[in-house]
Parts: C-alpha cells; sequence; structure tokens
C-alpha cells in the first residue's frame, strides 16, 4: 500500500514535504479549513518549489468554500509549479462548514462544481452560474501562467453512497476520514462502480482510494490505551465528538448510531467548552484547535471503542493485519494526520510501508 501525509496549513510546511519526499512517502496534503488553519494554496505552492516528486493533494475543497473558476486558478497555478503532481479532493465541506457554523452543501451541487474544476482544469469551457445569470468561462491566458496540459487528480470526498456515485460519474477517486471498515469501503466501491457504467473516463484520470487516519505502534509492553496512544490519536476522536456535538440537534441519526458512552463523552465534550448542542455560536467553542494535538485534560474523552474505529493502533504485526485488511477492500493509499512529531511519525509510517 502506497503512504502518504495531511497537515494543516501553516508556515514551515515546506520543510515537512521535503521530508516526506526524501522518507519515499506518495503524497502530501493540505487540508483546506479557512477559519482554522492556513490557506492550503499557498502552502502548497511552497511545498511544490521545495520538492520534486512527491504529490501535492488539498483535501479537500468545496464549492461552499470557493467558487469554481477561483478553485481552478488555483490548481492549474499549482500544477504550473509542480506539472503532473497536483491532487485536488472535492467535497460537501462538511468540517470547513461547520467551523463556519454553516452546513454542508449538496451532493448535486458537489458533483457540478467537480465537473468544472475537470474541464476548466484541462483547458475546456464550462459553466459558471450565479442566481439566474449563467455564462461559459474557461481559461483565456496558458502558458506561462497556468497548466491545463498535465493531468490533475481529482478525489471526492465520501462516507456514504451518494457521494461515492459522483465519484463513480466524474470518473474520479476516492478519499475518507477516519473510514477503516472494510465493507463500508467495499460499499463506496460498490456504489462508486454502479454510478460509472457507461460514463467515459477522463483521459489520464486516475481513481486511486485514499482513507486519512492515524498511527500509533505501540513499544513492548504499551499499553493500547494509554496516554501515548491517546495523544496520537485523541485529534481524530474529538474531532469526531466535535460533529456529534454539532449535529447532535439537526441529525439525530448520527447520534443514535454512537453507544452509551460516546454520547456521555459527546454531553462531557459540550460542558467542557461551556456551549450547548442547541447553541447558534457552538461552533467557535467546539471547533478551535481542530485536528491539533489534544490537552492533556481531554484524554477522558478519547475513548478505547473510537480510538480504534478511526485510528491504527497496535503492534507492527496488528497494524499491518489490519492495513492488508484495508488494501483488500480497494484502498491503495494509507494517509496519516501526525499531530505529536510529524517528522518521526512520517518516519515511522515509511518504515512501515515504505
Amino acid at each position: 500500500m502506497r503512504a502518504g501525509v495531511v497537515v494543516a496549513a501553516q508556515p514551515g510546511v515546506e520543510g515537512l514535504a521535503v521530508r516526506a519526499e526524501e522518507l519515499g512517502l506518495h503524497s502530501f496534503w493540505v487540508n483546506d479549513t479557512p477559519m482554522v488553519h492556513g490557506d492550503p494554496f499557498v502552502a502548497l505552492s511552497l511545498c511544490a518549489k521545495a520538492t520534486s516528486r512527491i504529490r501535492l493533494g488539498i483535501g479537500v475543497t468545496s464549492p461552499a468554500l470557493r467558487s469554481a473558476p477561483a478553485a481552478a486558478s488555483g490548481l492549474a497555478s499549482l500544477n504550473a509549479l509542480a506539472p503532473g503532481r497536483i491532487i485536488c479532493g472535492v467535497g460537501t465541506g462538511n468540517t470547513a462548514r461547520r467551523t463556519l457554523g454553516m452546513r454542508p452543501t449538496t451532493a448535486v451541487r458537489l458533483e457540478n462544481f467537480t465537473a468544472a474544476l475537470q474541464d476548466l482544469c484541462a483547458g475546456r469551457s464550462a459553466e459558471y452560474r450565479e442566481g439566474d445569470r449563467f455564462r461559459d468561462i474557461r481559461f483565456l491566458h496558458a502558458g506561462a501562467h497556468v497548466n491545463t496540459a498535465d493531468p490533475i487528480e481529482f478525489v471526492v470526498a465520501a462516507l456514504g453512497p451518494r457521494a461515492a456515485a459522483v465519484a463513480g460519474r466524474r470518473g474520479t477517486g476516492l478519499i475518507s476520514f477516519g473510514l477503516l471498515d472494510p465493507a463500508a469501503w467495499q460499499a463506496l466501491h460498490d456504489a462508486r462502480r454502479q454510478a460509472a457504467q457507461g460514463t467515459p473516463r477522463e483521459p489520464g484520470s486516475r481513481t486511486g482510494s485514499y482513507v486519512v487516519t492515524s498511527l500509533h505502534l505501540l513499544a513492548e509492553d504499551e499499553d493500547p490505551h494509554g496516554d501515548a496512544a491517546r495523544d496520537a490519536t485523541g485529534h481524530l476522536v474529538l474531532s469526531l465528538l466535535a460533529f456529534a456535538a454539532d449535529t447532535a440537534a439537526d441529525t439525530p441519526a448520527f447520534d443514535e448510531q454512537l453507544g452509551p458512552e460516546e454520547r456521555e463523552a459527546v454531553r462531557r465534550l459540550l460542558d467542557r467548552r461551556g456551549t450547548t448542542a442547541t447553541a447558534p455560536d457552538r461552533h467557535t467553542r467546539l471547533y478551535p484547535n481542530y485536528l491539533g494535538r489534544i490537552a492533556p485534560q481531554d484524554r477522558d474523552l478519547v475513548l478505547p471503542s473510537l480510538m480504534n474505529t478511526l485510528a491504527l493502533v497496535g503492534t507492527r504485526d496488528d497494524i499491518l493485519a489490519r492495513i492488508t485488511t484495508l488494501e483488500q477492500a480497494g484502498i491503495e493509499e494509507l494517509l496519516i494526520q501526525p499531530v505529536i512529531d510529524p517528522p518521526s511519525e512520517m518516519a515511522q509510517l515509511a518504515k512501515l510501508l515504505t
């Protein structure tokens, strides 16, 4: 299985990209969460100039965050700096929108956005709409300004069949956050295959499957649910708890999937952050330090059940066995989101998989 890394956009990120390339990792991704992290296009521009081989990804942008012409311009500009090395993840903006206190966009809008980006980044025209007004648009410049000749890889963020079907119809790959259930991945691949029937493939397109998770290799006799393991995986667990706390009022179906211990952890998180599930400004309390290293006082919220669901924790043999199962389910690349010591965690991943 290929290996890659996902980080937050911040000063110095290009140094991590250089190290990831030196370690032989396949891809280096930056989050697109505007009010939480820095700008991914700025960060990846630095990474593009500092590296020569590693693929560079945005994970993920959304039509609820950026217009198609603005996003296409950023992508094609990156493609001019790193020809053929750019990956663009697209999604409904589930997290990035909720950090603004807004709801994600629809699968229909996601599909239209993806189609427009594919066309514009390949040098073709696309329909652009603002309300009832629409026009065909295309790049009016090329050459030194942007690169529409080398293909950009597109992947759709999916947790369920509707987004996976968008990937099928648009001929793209898939990316998912914390989804380590092989059966769920098989369902996503089935939905993508069914939607792709009769759909022509984009020239030069790739349809890889990526999963974002966290990795903690246990030392001998180490407690799999001790402080070190909780610190390494806590950012994933707290992201899920924050989502559950944020959506409890308007997405009861998700809350119903949680067990009593998980629902109690959601309640404690809300109390600890001084907010409620219906407070209009709850996003300002739940999402600061999103996907950052957790505070020691929050370790009790990192439940073993959620650690095992969202992250890879275990001995080398344990983790390799889980990775093999995921590979058999069609996942081609494992992306880790390191927070404790990114260079060391990247080296650990490289040693494990490359």
